[in-house]
């Protein structure tokens, strides 16, 4: 198979009072971190790929392991790690993103929960070692200038089905001016079945998060809620809110 040739931009950030941004080489933010709480989230759908604690005892979390494929300012793999208190593994294929999250963005350079792989996420996650061994998949893999996502094929999403353990689920980033929403969906239902995605309304910047679930589940509303306030209460996350904008795909 021939290896996908990628151009790896330059990486820098700005500051904007007490938050920091992430670019890679121009204006599109890739990534945010309030300097006085470099933990949090910060974007609300960077809050939203947390949604998959729905899905999960909130007990088990910090015995699951969760895999971000793209880096980006680290924040989904800080709130893993340290938040969560999860066994988490991050697939980056910039060496400039990984040192800038480590110099500029409080990205620990060790941790025995934390495993960073300099590597092309669309090869490293065929490696069998892999498959059926990640509870929380984050997909956020976005090129120089944030138009479309750099990998958003059915083969890919198939990889990633593959990842999951059997109540384990996938968390998308779909957002570009070149993307098309319907596309990647159509993609991500062939993959895991239409039972098995849930969809948000699009935040006001236009980022929309979907959850794609190993095995197909439809909680309660009633189960739901009783997790949504629990994660609110754990995490300060607002998982109340989530309900009101998440819904399942239509059987």
């Amino acid at each position: 198979m021939k290896k996908r040739v990628t151009h790896l931009p330059e990486v820098n950030f700005s500051d904007e009072g007490t938050v920091r941004h992430l670019h890679l080489g121009t204006e599109w933010i890739q990534g945010s971190m309030r300097m006085q709480a470099p933990t949090a989230l910060f974007h609300e759908y960077t809050q939203r790929m947390m949604a998959w604690l729905l899905f999960v005892e909130p007990g088990t979390v910090s015995r699951r392991h969760a895999m971000q494929l793209g880096l980006g300012a680290g924040s989904l793999t800080k709130f893993c790690l340290k938040e969560l208190r999860m066994q988490t593994t991050v697939i980056e294929i910039n060496p400039k993103v990984l040192a800038a999250c480590r110099g500029w963005f409080k990205l620990p350079v060790e941790h025995p929960r934390l495993e960073v792989l300099l590597a092309d996420a669309a090869e490293e996650i065929r490696d069998s070692r892999w498959w059926g061994t990640v509870d929380a998949l984050q997909v956020d893999l976005y090129d120089h200038e944030a138009a479309t996502p750099v990998l958003d094929s059915l083969p890919f999403y198939g990889h990633c089905h593959r990842l999951l353990r059997e109540d384990g689920c996938m968390s998308v980033n779909l957002f570009g001016r070149a993307s098309s929403f319907a596309r990647s969906i159509e993609k991500i239902v062939a993959a895991f079945g239409n039972r098995a995605v849930w969809a948000f309304r699009p935040t006001r910047e236009g980022n929309t998060v979907v959850l794609a679930q190993r095995t197909p589940l439809r909680p309660k509303r009633d189960v739901l809620g009783a997790r949504a306030l629990e994660i609110s209460t754990r995490w300060d996350l607002p998982a109340v809110k989530w309900l009101r904008v998440l819904r399942p795909m239509p059987s």
